[in-house]
């Protein structure tokens, strides 16, 4: 009996299945054992070919050539990762080799990688499909076990097919047509282009917002040296008013007067965690709790999923988990159950679980089941300080859908006086329930109410009117703008990090104070895109197209069709176009290479210069926000000059030579202060000998 090839995503991952199936004899770019042989990809190492491939005319760009439309488009290996093709060609041509197995992540993309190296290398061998949800050897092995055949997975290689062929001929036709006629580097696209308009859309509702005042009225009561609140409502529940006179008026009819309590309602309160993790839910909080873009935390995931195991395929779009993963709860919540989380941990261990609908639900699950713990035991001080981040958002959220609910006893007090109404709520926690894994001391929603009685009269001692102003819609920031993408059906949750990311890189949009804010290049963008590239409507149209294709409901031909139809379309309007493009942010600066002049942009993590030759397009950076701190406001410092000359600059002041800083840091280090050696003691919980013996501890951190 021939070998079985084993086709891995990256060499982390094919390491761990090769030691899983016992393979040993590793070779240059592959791992082979008695049975397996177990190679892999570096991500992509296929693509779809450059225009130039099909005529070296396209080398230059010129908008008579537009639209590029391939009968079929081909597709090339990547040069700088050529030659870990060439061995996983050579490895999947072997003639002992009989069959293949596709261990690429287990996703649309994942699926194109593998697939585009096998019909490149020629292969016409039976393919099975390795589908897991966690990389822990345990999942591997059974994984193993459940081998699907490859066929099963053709609609998904076509769904990828179609939306990687798309982005090329949209993309490609788009962004030519617009930088040819415009001379300015605008690239445009099937996603990126809806995205930013949602984002300009935003920006128009704040600009052409017009405050209104409106007002509220609070009566202060008092019973027994205790004060009782209550805020006045109309007829329909509304709190506030418009009309300044009304609110006036009532002031003076209730001030002083005396308040009869009507109705005191007591009721039970029962409020359930909040559902688990996909990868979009985990991105917005991880974007408002730690200010991490979608980009980073994505990565910082990858790394919990693949390097250390401890939770399970970030790339998911469900909150739930499937009926086979019930079994598994109780070794995952014991993976979890270190110091941090062992008084929750504990209980459950003690008690039943009982799975329901709010997280177990199989319709609600296709690819991917929710992001929760492997049950691979974590060791805390392996994680950096954002893996634990991340890893506790996770942990807390899983052991949180396990617990029981928060419980809670709400009061409403309801009190009359002129024929106004006032009502105040209080509420006091019964259980915490799931809340025990979160702070909740501070809530002051549940701090309880004082004691009244139907047919209580109160005196009312002050009114107090408040003059308040209707408030614009907040700016967008990563985690706002995810929602909407999610809304609007942009994108998916494996693609919204690189679209964001490429909208900053591109220079559409700028971060300011953690909002992100439309650049004047962004908003020219869509005055000349065409019309339809801007709808979020029709991109989800597409999407949902996409998503048919891979269950079998729709032919990838057909769509990719409908895209070269569409582009026709887009080239003829942008070529017909009577728009101008002014660049606005020109400085007197002249580029080293070809002396024309440069714009200045902000990018992400600092503004540079670019130069108006889009082929030209150097590039050189003024200033980036750095990691390190100001030594007196603890702001993050500003990078600044070049060379011998870069210094660094705080807002409150602070100046300080890089030179400098790097000899004060390297000082720092040197000095292994208390604090320094008690966290490096709490980070060694896998060797007990460094625990009995704190010299060991010291002598090993000033080696670091």
């Amino acid at each position: 009996m021939g070998k079985i090839l084993v086709l891995a995503e990256k060499p982390s991952v094919g390491r761990d299945i090769a030691r899983v199936l016992g393979c040993k004899n590793e070779k240059n770019g592959y791992i082979e054992g008695s049975k397996y042989i177990v190679t892999w990809a570096l991500g992509h190492l296929v693509t779809l070919a450059d225009p130039e491939t099909y005529d070296k005319k396209y080398k230059s760009w010129e908008m008579n050539d537009l639209p590029i439309l391939p009968k079929e488009l081909k597709t090339v290996v990547i040069k700088k990762t050529s030659k870990q093709f060439n061995t996983v060609k050579a490895q999947l041509n072997r003639n002992d080799v009989d069959e293949v197995v596709i261990a690429t992540d287990a996703g649309r993309e994942g699926e194109l990688v593998a697939r585009w190296i096998i019909e490149k290398a020629h292969i016409k061998k039976p393919i099975k499909r390795l589908w897991i949800s966690s990389s822990t050897d345990k999942a591997i092995k059974e994984g193993f076990t459940k081998l699907r055949d490859g066929r099963d997975y053709n609609n998904l290689y076509y769904s990828a097919i179609a939306r990687a062929e798309a982005d090329w001929i949209v993309g490609i036709n788009a962004t030519r047509a617009l930088t040819t006629k415009y001379n300015a580097s605008l690239s445009c696209g099937r996603v990126q282009t809806p995205t930013l308009a949602i984002i300009s859309k935003r920006e128009d509702e704040i600009r052409n917002f017009k405050p209104k005042d409106y007002y509220t009225l609070d009566v202060l009561t008092e019973k027994g040296g205790s004060y009782l609140k209550l805020s006045w409502h109309d007829r329909n529940n509304s709190t506030s008013t418009f009309n300044k006179d009304k609110i006036e008026k009532i002031k003076k009819k209730v001030n002083n007067k005396d308040l009869k309590i009507v109705d005191v309602k007591k009721s039970n309160k029962k409020k359930y965690s909040p559902a688990l993790y996909d990868l979009t839910e985990l991105q917005r909080d991880a974007n408002k709790i730690f200010g991490y873009s979608a980009k980073e935390t994505l990565s910082i995931m990858q790394k919990l999923y693949e390097h250390h195991k401890v939770l399970t395929y970030p790339r998911t779009d469900s909150r739930y988990l499937t009926d086979d993963i019930v079994d598994t709860l109780k070794d995952r919540i014991k993976a979890v159950n270190t110091s941090e989380y062992s008084k929750v941990c504990m209980k459950l261990l003690k008690t039943k679980i009982k799975p329901n609908k709010s997280f177990v639900d199989n319709s609600k699950v296709s690819d991917h089941h929710a992001i929760i713990p492997t049950e691979e035991r974590v060791f805390l001080g392996d994680l950096s300080d954002k893996e634990r981040k991340i890893y506790d958002l996770v942990v807390k959220r899983f052991l949180s859908v396990l617990c029981p609910p928060f419980e809670y006893k709400q009061t409403t007090i309801k009190g009359v006086c002129e024929g106004e109404t006032f009502t105040a709520n209080g509420n006091k926690i019964n259980k915490l329930g799931w809340r025990e894994n979160y702070t909740v001391e501070d809530d002051e929603t549940y701090g309880g109410i004082i004691d009244v009685n139907v047919g209580e009269v109160l005196n009312i001692e002050s009114v107090k009117i408040e003059s308040k102003k209707t408030n614009p819609p907040s700016y967008l920031n990563e985690a706002t703008l995810l929602t909407e993408m999610e809304k609007n059906n942009l994108g998916t949750v494996a693609t919204r990090a690189d679209i964001i990311e490429k909208l900053f890189n591109s220079f559409f949009v700028e971060m300011k104070n953690k909002e992100i804010h439309i650049t004047s290049k962004g908003r020219q963008l869509l005055d000349l895109a065409p019309a339809d590239l801007k709808s979020p409507e029709l991109t989800a149209k597409w999407e949902k197209t996409l998503t048919d294709i891979s269950k079998g409901k729709s032919k990838k031909n057909d769509f990719i069709n409908q895209m070269k139809n569409y582009s026709k379309t887009i080239v003829k309007e942008i070529k017909n176009s009577e728009n101008k493009f002014k660049h606005d942010n020109l400085t007197r600066n002249k580029c080293p290479n070809c002396g024309k002049f440069m714009l200045e942009v902000n990018g992400k993590r600092g503004k540079m210069l670019i130069c108006e030759d889009r082929e030209c397009n150097t590039r050189k950076l003024i200033s980036q926000t750095t990691n390190a701190r100001c030594p007196n406001c603890h702001k993050r410092l500003e990078l600044k000059g070049e060379g011998e000359g870069k210094i660094f600059t705080c807002s409150c002041g602070y100046r300080e030579k890089l030179s400098s800083f790097n000899k004060r840091k390297s000082e720092e280090k040197g000095k292994a202060s208390k604090k320094d050696i008690n966290k490096y003691l709490k980070n060694q919980n896998k060797d007990q000998e460094v625990f009995n013996n704190p010299f060991a501890a010291l002598a090993n951190l000033k080696k670091k």
